[in-house]
């Protein structure tokens, strides 16, 4: 794994056939070679035995739930949490000598996977302007000039606070306290670009942006369907939640455009069975959908389920549900009736009986979840998506009972805390009136930026500050050329982070990186050892204990990072006790207790086993939108084409990665190796196409407007995707992607069902042809 120093590794591609299950003894054998490349069997066995444990480490790598307490394994991580846990707490260090040997410019043209193998950041540093050379800074003069920037600006809204979903709900909380002290809401999170569709649909339908399922819910349901989403490398602990499921008797339909390993079957390393055995079907059920199609799936579906209640009236529908508790049935109902056969298979790919035997499956089933995850919410249409996933779930009450209910996966271990704790640019005048109440100033009223708007602002020369709490907003965004075109735009870019990244590269007239310690670490302050707070996707909010000894003696907290900023620019703004918060993290829940709706004896209530559940108002039969009710809507029809000659892409992980950052060229389960320039594509539409493996190809996207954008030299590879679709990896396609191709409504960057086409690698640019 390990390069000499300012060497790029050499691979060549290799392909094998994918795997058809997912896990077991190799997952263990990956996991245990990569940690202990990063660091010694010692740290590897302290973080990995305290890994999702009561009073332990939470996991940064994902957001899935943990079992109750009692009923955790030993071993309660998966390969990839394990990867990412002991790639924090690796030995290798970045200190002085190596931003001497290195220039800014050296560093950005290596790769994502080279930077962040350089290992752990050990102390501040500052690019100053006119040099291409971070150099050592102290802590006290690194603060001094950010604020000096700050406190310069000729209004607040000259400043962007960007948050990633690593932070903890204390440091979320203060970091948005100290934006609208200074006076701005100017607060994009990494919310903004996977689930922003997710909360904009689930609070227009149902007044909350959160899921409503627990993971008692889910063992506990007759009929999952997992769409858009790849449990087996984006949140593999699911596929433990699922097994659960299959073992009580439920059924699983997955619906994807690629037949993914963990879609299929699971072998489980902590049980005998997925050691020696054959493991556990996940999907009973594959339906091979066209990227982008779920949105007519789920029309589709809900006219037939009218349709069947017409047949067998008063038996399919739950009308009682549908009179107490909704709005909008009748002219939903009239809408669906009208969808149109042609257009759901052009959409979907899937033949009308496909779909019928889906609508059988929920018929003979009481207890429904639907679960997705960016593969819906990346779509131009994912808003209505879910709005009609919703629509799906009420016609049959699976809402608000035991085993049923909507699940967003989210990817990354607190982006739900974070917004819980005031991370957005929107947030509601309830929660800035509790602000005000708490802590003595008003703070500002009008939205802010979310990240799309943010980097707009930032190439019209709107935004001179940007900070991330954490997160790597380059590679994350969309349109690349654009965004490191806005980045570097500003009069000062500082990070707060653990390891090296590529925005580190993309740098302001003056940059800073603001070394912090990781979640694995010891966290000491004046009042002492120091925990942390998260929220999982299902609402349940823990503590987090780092139990290693910190990268350097030079790291400061997330938490004291930003209170002795705050000193420094805000301190006269209302009545905020910064110093306090920074020696006692207990100060900050005992406000956030007071500011923060379902958090009350924050303290106490957090240090018991497991933590605790915050309310969700569904499944109190509560519905906080402007009806008062849970809202049927009426969706657009939507069939995702491509020209004759284009294919529709869809951007995603391989299994060795974590959120931008790959930690090799190798995606085992889909049988890459060695290189992430591979565009997949299925074999039917290459014969059409006229290429063949190992072909070298350019893709080019094309839009409306007829602007086109390309990456070069990517190799082609058979597989079994969806026809008329391709599939890539991101962060490297992201150029593909235009700043304005947003969903709609929600604003959220699309990274599906982009139109592309092929052409040999080195080809001049055709005319657009749409």
């Amino acid at each position: 794994m390990q390069n000499p120093p300012g060497q790029e590794p050499e691979t060549e591609l290799s392909v094998t056939p994918p795997k058809k299950w997912a896990a077991g003894v190799p997952a263990v054998v990956h996991a245990l070679e990569y940690s202990l490349e990063q660091t010694s069997p010692g740290k590897t066995g302290v973080d990995l035995l305290a890994m999702n444990q009561v009073g332990g480490i939470d996991c940064p790598g994902c957001a899935w739930a943990d079992p109750a307490p009692g009923r955790r394994h030993r071993n309660e991580y998966c390969e990839n949490g394990a990867k990412h846990i002991n790639d924090e707490a690796t030995t290798r260090r970045i200190t002085a000598d190596f931003f001497r040997e290195h220039s800014v410019s050296d560093l950005a043209a290596r790769s994502d996977m080279w930077l962040n193998q350089q290992g752990r950041l050990t102390e501040p540093v500052i690019k100053r302007p006119g040099s291409d050379h971070y150099e050592p800074i102290g802590w006290n003069d690194a603060l001094g000039v950010l604020a000096q920037e700050l406190n310069g600006l000729d209004s607040p809204d000259e400043a962007v606070f960007y948050t990633s979903g690593r932070a903890s709900n204390e440091a979320a909380f203060v970091f948005q306290l100290f934006a609208r002290a200074l006076g701005t809401n100017n607060l994009p999170d990494c919310s903004n670009m996977c689930h922003e569709s997710s909360g904009f649909a689930l609070n227009e339908t149902l007044g909350v942006g959160k899921g409503t399922v627990s993971l008692d819910d889910l063992h506990h349901a007759d009929l999952i369907f997992l769409v858009g989403q790849n449990p087996g490398s984006n949140h593999p602990r699911q596929l433990s939640a699922l097994e659960e499921a299959k073992r009580n008797g439920g059924r699983i339909v997955a619906v994807n455009p690629l037949p993914e390993a963990g879609l299929r079957r699971f072998k489980n390393p902590q049980k005998p069975r997925g050691i020696v055995g054959r493991g556990t079907q996940i999907a009973d059920r594959f339906l091979h959908i066209k990227p982008g199609g779920d949105l007519a799936l789920f029309q589709a579906l809900n006219r037939l389920l009218l349709e069947s209640e017409d047949a067998r009236p008063g038996t399919v529908l739950d009308h009682d549900f549908i009179k107490a508790h909704t709005s909008g049935f009748e002219d939903f109902a009239r809408q669906a009736r009208t969808v149109d056969w042609g257009d759901v298979h052009a959409a979907t790919g899937l033949s009308r009986r496909e779909i019928e035997k889906v609508r059988d499956d929920v018929l003979g089933s009481e207890r429904v979840v639907v679960c997705w995850a960016m593969g819906i919410t990346q779509h131009k249409h994912g808003v209505p998506t879910i709005r009609e996933i919703v629509n799906f779930l009420m016609l049959r009450g699976n809402l608000g009972r035991a085993g049923t209910g909507a699940c967003p996966v989210r990817g990354h271990s607190n982006v739900q805390g974070d917004r819980t704790m005031g991370i957005w640019e929107q947030m509601p005048d309830t929660f800035l009136d509790a602000l005000q109440k708490e802590f003595g100033f008003d703070p500002p009223r009008p939205h802010g930026l979310d990240s799309v708007n943010s980097i707009k602002a930032m190439l019209e020369g709107r935004i001179k500050v940007f900070l991330a709490l954490a997160g790597n907003f380059v590679r994350a965004a969309p349109d690349s050329e654009v965004t490191e075109k806005a980045m570097s735009s500003c009069r000062l870019t500082a990070h707060i982070s653990t390891k090296l990244n590529r925005s580190h590269t993309v740098c302001g007239d003056t940059a800073l990186i603001l070394p912090t310690l990781g979640r694995t670490e010891h966290d000491v302050q004046a009042d002492g050892e120091q925990f942390v707070t998260v929220e999982n996707s299902m609402s349940e909010v823990h503590t987090s204990r780092g139990r290693l000894e910190p990268a350097s003696r030079m790291l400061l907290s997330e938490v004291a990072i930003l209170c002795r900023l705050a000193r420094l620019t805000v301190d006269g703004v209302g009545e905020i006790p910064w110093a306090r918060f920074e020696g006692d993290y207990g100060t900050i829940r005992d406000s956030i207790s007071r500011v923060v709706p379902g958090f009350h004896d924050f303290n106490a209530r957090v240090t018991r086993p497991g933590g605790f559940q915050l309310p969700n108002p569904v499944n109190e039969g509560v519905f906080r939108t402007e009806t008062g009710k849970a809202r049927f809507t009426c969706n657009e029809r939507v069939v995702p084409r491509a020209p004759r000659g284009h294919l529709l892409l869809q951007t995603l992980r391989s299994h060795d990665q974590w959120n931008t950052v790959p930690y090799t060229d190798n995606d085992r389960y889909r049988g890459i190796h060695g290189s992430r320039q591979v565009v997949l594509v299925n074999p039917a539409d290459l014969s059409e196409l006229g290429l063949a493996q190992g072909d070298r190809v350019d893709l080019v996207s094309v839009w409306e407007d007829g602007t086109e954008r390309r990456v070069e030299n990517f190799q082609v590879v058979p597989y079994p995707a969806a026809k008329g679709s391709a599939a890539a990896y991101y962060p490297e396609t992201n150029v593909l992607v235009p700043l304005d191709s947003v969903a709609d409504m929600s604003n959220q960057p699309t990274s599906k069902g982009i139109v592309v086409r092929l052409e040999p690698a080195g080809g001049r640019s055709r005319p657009n042809p749409l």
